[in-house]
């Protein structure tokens, strides 16, 4: 049974994963750290574990096997860097870092320490985003020339951030609005699809005026390869398809449009007789089992998890790159 602290409550997915600790047969959660003692208190209610607002005796606690870090975004490089300094496996919310420099330096500690590290980025384990990248890599639609990819909702319209969840709309405590958080989701499937940037270039526009910071966003990435992504994210947008669209030289696929699930058409496959078209497939890989529990597999059995801090650092590059795009005008080259 590993011993698990919960290293901050500020996150709207905290309770969602304390669940997942809960529920877990191989984890049982021990204490629970935060630096706001009124969330501390009703989590340490809710999840009946102690709460505590010292980090340190939590992490100086020899019998804690791992964390799971729900801190605000500008926290992580103290809280995350203390717990693999201290030897904690550590599971975390994304983002990594808002900057970069941040990002190396936890990257630089986990490998020195070797704990087990997984970040949250869970659209990765989906049975579509598997599929997407097994014919990418397969070669099916050939070298790739565009991604568009899009994810939104109506946070700001609607005004979701208030009380404990104010921080989002804070750009030094989040990094940045609908981008740095929604975002994620997207950048990070574009940059596993696509593999290394080589230029951003970003527009970032305040459309509600609900707060103060990015919710209607556009960025352009080139790739290494050559390839070209289109990502459209926002705060501000009542309904649509959040659709991901890959295009190349042999093909296309198309995922998350309205009643067609995943479209593909690529000359490299034939049905018979040579006949060529768009299909549907269904017999698709089957969905990973939660980030949480890949990371309690890799721990316990040394599994390999479908997320690395490396790809918490690489999220975090192209994060930083888009709105030093948007504040200078200007095309960022990585």
């Amino acid at each position: 049974m590993l011993k698990i602290a919960l290293l901050g409550m500020a996150h709207v997915h905290a309770d969602g994963y304390a669940r997942q600790v809960k529920d877990d047969p191989e984890t049982e959660i021990v204490t629970i750290w935060d630096d706001d003692p009124a969330r501390g208190k009703a989590a340490s209610e809710k999840w009946g574990a102690p709460h505590t607002a010292d980090l340190d005796q939590v992490l100086g606690d020899s019998s804690i096997d791992g964390v799971v870090v729900n801190a605000p975004t500008d926290q992580h490089p103290h809280v995350i860097l203390s717990a693999v300094r201290a030897r904690k496996h550590v599971f975390t919310e994304k983002a990594l870092t808002i900057g970069v420099a941040e990002s190396d330096q936890i990257v630089k500690a986990v490998h020195e320490t070797g704990v087990k590290f997984v970040i949250s980025l869970p659209r990765r384990c989906s049975s579509d985003a598997q599929f997407g990248k097994k014919i990418i890599e397969q070669g099916a639609l050939g070298d790739i020339t565009l991604m568009r990819a899009r994810i939104a909702h109506n946070a700001a319209l609607d005004k979701w951030f208030h009380g404990g969840s104010a921080w989002f709309a804070d750009a030094k405590a989040a990094g940045g609005g609908a981008l740095f958080d929604l975002g994620c989701h997207v950048v990070d499937l574009m940059r596993w699809y696509l593999g290394e940037p080589a230029a951003v270039l970003s527009k970032h526009t305040n459309f509600s005026g609900a707060y103060p910071i990015d919710d209607n966003s556009v960025t352009v990435v080139e790739f290494k390869n050559k390839a070209l992504g289109i990502l459209d994210v926002a705060w501000v947008q009542r309904s649509g398809p959040n659709m991901v669209e890959v295009y190349g030289t042999e093909g296309h696929l198309l995922m998350g449009a309205p009643g067609q699930g995943i479209s593909l058409n690529s000359r490299k496959l034939t049905y018979g007789d040579d006949i060529h078209g768009t299909i549907q497939p269904s017999n698709l890989p089957p969905a990973l089992p939660s980030l949480m529990r890949q990371w309690v597999g890799a721990i316990l059995r040394g599994d390999q998890p479908a997320t690395t801090v490396e790809d918490g650092r690489n999220l975090t590059e192209l994060m930083d790159a888009a709105y030093r795009s948007a504040e200078t005008g200007r095309e960022i080259k990585l």
